[in-house]
């Protein structure tokens, strides 16, 4: 159910947005022509990436920009680190939230941008119909097993966790409020774990050799997420579950046959995928959804980002020199220097401060990496003058922070954003400045090494310890 007519003028579009390495576009299209529904539901940006030979950074701006072409729609999930489930899914981050619960695990969270929350892509409707569009419509073995689950969630021994499951399935189905089914499963030792999918209700029977007679028919109710069996021993051997729903909505029931009655789902990894932090901190993201912004009151937290404040040393001296429209005009040629090294080395833009520049990135190695293009980028633009009109100054610090929408911007709040505020005032000219949190980063150590670094100590403004500070001077030449 191809609509060709959209989908080529969209591939145009895709096509004419960016400069793009040879037959990526190509390998998308040929994904959206003749994958399975299912390689097109929830599309983890960097496996296609891994699976197609692309660079992950081009993958990721492939995705968001086909989502601009109306090629895809882009979903924020909050996953069950138990379970792989997909326990809440957005369209939007605005509808975003970090408090979730699991049906599945009966355990709730707080999600993180680094954690729990991931972002993929679907086929839009208006170009591809597939039956994940309507969800509604699935057999409850396709919904729970490809619809809520996802195959990200990996055991020790390398098997996705919804294989696993689906050996411990016994009887799944769905029943309409005021309906019944009869479950019948063959029980073995270990423990029977009834289940609905949509919701807390939960019942355990533990199996075991002369536990007394199993009787013939089990009678469950299901009401307003709770689950009330009848009193039974269950022993090995046939056994009938009449399930009924006395509830308002449907119920997605399923019966597992667990291994022991204590049993423990192991400890799950995760395949690499694109967090809601590596997200935020895309350029291309930051520039294409600009009315994405953060609703919950509180913010969504970040455990680990490292952010880069750049400022002007004398440019007040330069807008007199030259006149505010001159020195405008060289400013923004600085700020498009500073964009393209941030860009290069996978960080973004947060804002723009007069003339100075907030960068936000994933790993603190990239961070120092831009930090050194971005001097080096600025030495470019004096060269070409009869002066030395540019003087960077840079500071560089790693820690948690908030994400928070400030001035309808998606924007980083918290002690983190003070320190590195504070950190670039100590830099003098051609100076970049790291804190302790920064230079002991994995991969830091390689990138600085050719460069003369002085370490001192720093008493900071609302900081209660004297910090570390190291300063980047220019290689010796």
């Amino acid at each position: 159910m191809i609509d060709e007519k959209k989908l080529e003028k969209r591939l145009v579009a895709l096509e004419a947005a960016k400069s793009w390495s040879p037959r990526v576009v190509s390998r998308l299209e040929m994904l959206l022509r003749s994958a399975t529904d299912e390689a097109l539901y929830r599309i983890n940006p960097i496996q296609f990436a891994t699976e197609k030979s692309i660079a992950e950074v081009e993958g990721i701006d492939l995705f968001l920009h086909a989502c601009v072409a109306g090629l895809f729609d882009m979903d924020w999930l909050l996953v069950c680190p138990m379970c792989s489930d997909v326990v809440e899914s957005f369209r939007s981050l605005r509808k975003l939230h970090t408090h979730f619960h699991c049906h599945l695990c009966q355990s709730d969270y707080d999600a993180a941008l680094d954690d729990y929350i991931t972002v993929t892509f679907t086929v839009s409707p208006a170009v591809r119909s597939i039956r994940f569009h309507k969800p509604d419509a699935l057999s409850a073995w396709d919904y729970v097993f490809n619809y809520k689950m996802t195959p990200g969630g990996v055991m020790p021994d390398g098997v996705p966790w919804s294989e696993a499951a689906k050996g411990l399935m016994r009887a799944l189905t769905r029943i309409e409020p005021g309906s019944a089914a009869d479950l019948e499963v063959d029980a073995v030792e270990g423990a029977l774990l009834g289940q609905d999918f949509e919701s807390d209700a939960q019942f355990l029977f533990p199996v075991a050799r002369g536990a007394g007679v199993t009787p013939p028919h089990v009678p469950v109710i299901l009401d307003c997420g709770k689950c009330v069996p009848a009193t039974a021993n269950i022993t090995p051997g046939k056994v009938v579950f009449e399930v009924r729903n006395a509830g308002k909505l449907p119920a997605v029931f399923g019966i597992l046959q667990l291994p022991m009655a204590t049993f423990q789902r192991p400890k799950l990894h995760f395949a690499p995928s694109l967090s809601g932090k590596r997200l935020l901190m895309t350029q291309t993201f930051r520039d294409f959804f600009r009315s994405e912004v953060i609703s919950a009151t509180e913010g969504i937290a970040v455990l680990d980002v490292t952010l880069v404040f750049t400022d002007l040393k004398g440019s007040t001296a330069l807008y007199e020199r030259i006149g505010d429209l001159n020195a405008y005009i060289q400013v923004q040629r600085h700020f498009q220097h500073l964009l393209d090294a941030t860009v290069r080395h996978n960080g973004a833009v947060t804002k723009t401060i007069g003339d100075a520049v907030m960068a936000a990135f994933s790993t603190a190695a990239d961070a120092v990496q831009a930090a050194l293009d971005m001097r080096e980028a600025v030495d470019q633009l004096n060269r070409d003058r009869p002066q030395r009109d540019f003087i960077l100054k840079i500071g560089v610090h790693r820690g948690a922070s908030i994400a928070v929408t400030l001035n309808e911007r998606l924007d980083y709040f918290g002690q983190t954003v003070n320190i590195a505020a504070r950190v670039q005032n100590l830099a003098d000219g051609d100076e970049i400045c790291i804190t302790e949190e920064v230079y002991g980063a994995p991969a830091v150590a390689e990138i600085i090494a050719p460069y003369p670094v002085a370490r001192s100590e720093a008493q900071l403004k609302g900081v209660s310890k004297a910090m570390s500070i190291y300063h980047l001077a220019r290689k010796a030449s």
